[in-house]
C-alpha cells in the first residue's frame, strides 16, 4: 500500500477536516449577520445572487436553489438565481466582452440597489468574481464573499468577506458548502 492509499492517509484526510469544520464557529456571528442582510433584502423585494467557477459554480447554484426551492422547511420561495448556470448568457457575454464580464455584467443588467451578491471563489482570485463584488458594490448590492486562506483580491471588495480556514481547494470547497447551508438555515427561519 502506498502512503497516500493507506488508511492513515484517509484517516488524515478525515481529521483535517473536522478540524475545518470546527474551525468555522468562529465564523457564527458573521452568519447570522450575513443571513440577516439576505432576509431584510428579500423582505424588501430582493433578490440574492449566486456566482463562481467550476465548483464554486455547482455550489452556487446548490445554494440558489435551497432558497428558491426549499433548504428544510415549506415556505414560499425566495428569490435567489445562480448567474453562472445560464450558458448561453454566460458564453455570449465571455464572447463579446471578456470573460472576466461574465458576471459583472449581469449583475448591473439585473442587479438592484439593496440585493445580495454572494461571490464564490476558493482563491479568492478568479478575475471574473472580483470584477462581479466591483460590479456590485458600484451597483449598491451587498457584497458577500466567500473564499478560503486570505480571501485574496476577493475580500476587501466585500461588505462582508467569509474566509474558511483552509488553502486546499477541496477542503475549502466542503467548507464553502457547509457555511453556504447554514446561512441558507438562518435565512429560512426568518421565512417560517
Amino acid at each position: 500500500m502506498t502512503p497516500t492509499t493507506s488508511h492513515a492517509y484517509v484517516e488524515a484526510a478525515f481529521d483535517e477536516t473536522a478540524q475545518n469544520f470546527i474551525a468555522l464557529k468562529a465564523l457564527a456571528p458573521t452568519l447570522i449577520e450575513v443571513a440577516e442582510r439576505i432576509a431584510a433584502s428579500l423582505k424588501d423585494g430582493g433578490k440574492v445572487l449566486f456566482c463562481g467557477n467550476g465548483g464554486s459554480a455547482a455550489d452556487a447554484q446548490h445554494l440558489a436553489a435551497e432558497l428558491l426551492g426549499r433548504y428544510l422547511a415549506e415556505r414560499a420561495p425566495l428569490a435567489a438565481v445562480a448567474l453562472n448556470s445560464n450558458s448561453s448568457t454566460v458564453s455570449a457575454i465571455a464572447n463579446d466582452y471578456g470573460f472576466d464580464e461574465t458576471f459583472a455584467r449581469q449583475i448591473i443588467g439585473l442587479g438592484r440597489k439593496g440585493d445580495v451578491l454572494i461571490a464564490i471563489s476558493t482563491s479568492g482570485n478568479s478575475a471574473n468574481i472580483v470584477r462581479a463584488a466591483q460590479a456590485a458594490r458600484e451597483s449598491g448590492l451587498t457584497c458577500v464573499g466567500l473564499s478560503g486562506a486570505d480571501g485574496g483580491d476577493l475580500a476587501p471588495l466585500c461588505d462582508i468577506a467569509l474566509t474558511v480556514p483552509s488553502d486546499k481547494t477541496p477542503r475549502i470547497q466542503e467548507m464553502h458548502i457547509a457555511v453556504g447551508h447554514m446561512i441558507c438555515d438562518l435565512v429560512e427561519k426568518k421565512f417560517t
